[in-house]
């Protein structure tokens, strides 16, 4: 009967010791910053492209997409989605890209949220 008594007493010294145990404190990561990327309204892309380009980068449905251009045309510029810097650079390039070739003056710009 002694036997257990004095393990939990060994114990207890043990726990009693442990004042040399460094705990290291993880430095808390960051998240990366993200990006609003926008479109902004001129007087010569039709809608339908802008549709068509909310659609096909930004994978929106076609109301989504509507409602987006829509708020481009009425009050000149929308918020497109939020990214990380990479994806929205990306985004940013592919539409621009992808207006220059169907000779659109649409421009797309990126700024941090």
């Amino acid at each position: 009967m002694t036997q257990p008594l004095q393990m939990m007493a060994d114990r207890k010294d043990d726990a009693e010791n442990d004042l040399g145990v460094a705990l290291k404190t993880r430095p808390k990561t960051q998240r990366p910053p993200m990006y609003k990327v926008l479109l902004l309204n001129d007087d010569y892309t039709p809608m339908e492209f802008v549709v068509h380009i909310l659609e096909r980068f930004f994978g929106l449905n076609h109301a989504q997409a509507f409602e987006i251009m829509l708020t481009v045309h009425k009050k000149g510029l929308a918020v497109v989605g939020v990214f990380s810097f990479e994806v929205a650079e990306t985004k940013v390039a592919q539409v621009m890209d992808f207006a220059r070739r169907h000779q659109h003056p649409l421009q797309c710009t990126m700024e941090k949220e």
